[in-house]
């Protein structure tokens, strides 16, 4: 519960490189995941290339500033609050400059293979607060991410999807506790 509670999305990490064996760690707690109908339909891409994630950072920016590309942000197909700005800013990058990117995909559709690609990430994130590294879900790149040309880069299946980004690495600081609300229960349906 600890860790339920301490981990953080963190926006500012350091140059240091996660390696390789930690990296294998935090994805064979991915694998752990729970799976409907024991599927496991996801697979990992990994990007420790900063100038490959810099490309996507900016086609990823360029994706969301045209119109409609901003899916699921309402009427006016801009992003709330002051995303618009960090979209238009050169110097924004959507992966925090963090050296490490794991892209959490579905190898194919299914009802349940989304929802088993987030229970992965979950898995994924815990580990490594639980490894002293720190994370954040980039939703910025799941357009760039879900174009061809970079699903053939990423080997990604045509018929398989990038659900969940997530950057790892090492925090430049600490992330302040943000407020959460207290569980709203709709019903409780007792005997």
């Amino acid at each position: 519960m600890d860790l339920i509670h301490e981990r953080r999305s963190v926006r500012a990490y350091t140059d240091q490189q996660v390696d390789e064996p930690l990296l294998r760690e935090l994805l064979d707690a991915a694998v752990h995941a729970p799976t409907a109908m024991h599927l496991e339909p996801w697979a990992f891409a990994i990007v420790q290339d900063k100038a490959v994630l810099k490309r996507y950072s900016e086609r990823a920016k360029s994706i969301l500033r045209s119109p409609g590309g901003a899916v699921g942000w309402g009427s006016s197909g801009r992003a709330p609050g002051d995303h618009p700005a960090m979209l238009d800013d050169p110097a924004f990058n959507i992966f925090y400059d963090a050296g490490t990117l794991i892209v959490v995909c579905r190898k194919q559709g299914g009802p349940f293979a989304d929802a088993d690609c987030w229970l992965a990430a979950q898995n994924l994130m815990l580990a490594a607060a639980a490894k002293g590294l720190a994370t954040c879900c980039i939703g910025f790149a799941v357009s760039v991410l879900n174009t061809a040309a970079v699903k053939r880069e990423l080997g990604i299946p045509a018929e398989g999807a990038a659900v969940a980004p997530i950057v790892v690495g090492y925090a430049r600081g600490a992330s302040p506790a943000a407020p959460r609300k207290a569980p709203e229960i709709l019903a409780w349906v007792r005997q």
